[in-house]
């Protein structure tokens, strides 16, 4: 089985890198595998976590790059490039990417964002999230395009927001729902189940019919 070459980008501890690593190696079938952890803070503590999972690892520091975005992605392209990567994964990765850099992995560079997208796209999601007053909030897996959390949605997850909650709490539960919402859009995406059409993801598996109401309407 030939399986997608997958980097995953961070810079802190990647708890969703570490997710997507456990999936990856718990299932033979998964039909991508994790080739490359990079992280842009030489010690970003994910990085131990993905040696000790047995996962190549590499730090380019951009702080050094300061505003010069593109020399920094020249010598992230030639990392990526070095290691066959086909895929990117966004996780935490906190560097701004030029316009080229995303147009050359367009349809090929996913990321995470803590809210059900388009709302509350930026900073303060779970800020944003309770001071409008949802009573759903989650999270988004998307395809990154130059616009900021607007790429095309492969898959998102839902909790209902808890009267008393604050966003320190409501983040920590939406973040349950990242760990297992990324593995699925990814095993979609590597295996080829995902079409981007226009501003829309066309997905070929079977769609979850689960409906979440809150308040309850029982």
């Amino acid at each position: 089985m030939v399986k997608t070459r997958v980097a995953i980008l961070i810079s802190g501890r990647g708890s969703n890198m570490a997710a997507l690593i456990d999936a990856t190696k718990a299932d033979a079938k998964f039909p991508a595998q994790i080739a490359l952890v990079l992280s842009n803070v030489d010690d970003a503590p994910g990085l131990a976590i993905a040696q000790q999972a047995g996962v190549a690892t590499r730090a380019i520091a951009s702080k050094p790059f300061g505003k010069n975005r593109a020399g920094f992605e020249a010598e992230l392209q030639a990392a990526l490039d070095e290691a066959k990567i086909e895929l990117i994964c966004l996780g935490g990765f906190m560097r701004l990417f030029t316009a080229e850099f995303v147009q050359r992995w367009q349809g090929r560079m996913l990321n995470i964002h803590p809210s059900l997208l388009p709302a509350f796209r930026g900073l303060d999601p779970h800020g944003q999230a309770l001071r409008a007053g949802v009573r759903i909030a989650g999270a988004t897996v998307h395809f990154v395009t130059p616009e900021t959390d607007a790429g095309p949605i492969v898959m998102q997850g839902a909790i209902a927001v808890a009267p008393d909650d604050s966003a320190e709490t409501l983040a920590a539960r939406v973040l349950a729902v990242e760990h297992r919402i990324y593995p699925a859009a990814l095993r979609l995406v590597a295996g080829g189940h995902v079409r981007i059409d226009g501003d829309v993801c066309r997905i070929s598996a079977p769609a979850n019919d689960a409906m979440l109401l809150s308040p309850s309407a029982d």
